[in-house]
């Protein structure tokens, strides 16, 4: 799941997120780690124009420092950037970041990756929004290099080379895993060709099958045999009866019926699932963490 308080775009924050703090995140993490959860994220904005704020809002926790605040309230749960927008920083800086991140929580990191969508935050941090792409293919390729095992790594591409500067520490895992994140033909076929795994951004179900098929294709285009993690975001969940408005688009009921629906992602070709919750305080967001682990997930793989 990804931790609610950190980014509240008005899409899915809740109103109790809003004077919510680090002791609220800490408290989840836990539960989300208690209830057998496989990850936690964080999402990554470094500015927020006026012209979004109003939908966007400005909140948008640093996930670097999100995720290490987290790594060492819990002891488990894996650490998602979702996603980092890494185009916005030099390769090197955002290896040295993500390094020390994973080596510090014990090789528990999974860095999620994106293009970035914010015209203006590139622009302020003079970065080429019209060749983001390109940008974070570059920023991919020039990662894999820096996050490897080599204190001096070196890479040639056009707009970052580097060689003979090193950087310790290395990663606790001799490989970080690297998920795309979006649904663009752009993403998903830098998903296929450069990364590890693929999270669609809105993807309703029907539309899964053929974005599945596609990254498929086009790892076997390159000859890419490696293992390849498929994600999908499903919708806003309630475990139980709420008694509350939740909205039309909430999966709502018995653990039973909760669990039938989101065994149809397995049945689409998913591997794993980021869910959300909806809830009117942390506590109840907590409660309904916890209902998830204990009477969801047990029916996940019947």
């Amino acid at each position: 799941m990804q931790l609610p308080v950190q980014s509240q775009s008005s899409i899915y924050a809740e109103p109790w997120e809003r004077e919510a703090g680090p002791a609220d995140l800490v408290e989840i993490a836990r539960a989300a780690e208690a209830a057998g959860f496989g990850y936690i994220a964080s999402c990554d904005h470094v500015a927020i124009p006026r012209r979004l704020a109003a939908a966007m809002s400005t909140t948008w926790y640093d996930p670097v420092a999100t995720l290490a605040y987290i790594a060492a309230a819990t002891h488990r749960i894996r650490l998602l950037s979702h996603v980092a927008v890494v185009a916005l920083r030099h390769p090197l800086v955002s290896a040295k970041q993500y390094a020390t991140l994973d080596h510090l929580s014990g090789g528990r990191l999974i860095l999620g990756v994106g293009a970035g969508h914010v015209q203006e935050e590139f622009e302020v941090l003079g970065v080429d929004f019209e060749h983001r792409g390109a940008l974070l293919d570059e920023c991919l390729d020039a990662l894999k290099a820096a996050l490897g095992p080599e204190e001096y790594p070196e890479f040639d591409g056009p707009r970052f080379p580097f060689r003979d500067l090193g950087q310790l520490p290395r990663p606790a895992q001799p490989r970080v895993p690297v998920w795309v994140g979006g649904s663009s033909p752009a993403a998903v076929r830098r998903a296929a060709v450069r990364g590890d795994g693929w999270l669609p951004q809105g993807d309703p179900r029907d539309k899964l099958p053929a974005q599945l098929d596609r990254i498929r294709r086009l790892r076997a285009e390159a000859g890419i045999d490696a293992p390849f993690e498929f994600g999908a975001i499903t919708e806003a969940l309630y475990v139980g009866e709420p008694g509350w408005d939740t909205g039309r688009r909430t999966l709502t009921g018995k653990p039973e019926r909760l669990a039938e629906s989101l065994r149809g992602y397995a049945d689409l070709g998913i591997d794993q699932i980021q869910v959300r919750f909806r809830s009117r305080d942390r506590a109840e967001l907590v409660d309904q963490i916890a209902a998830f682990g204990a009477e969801v997930a047990p029916h996940l793989n019947a």
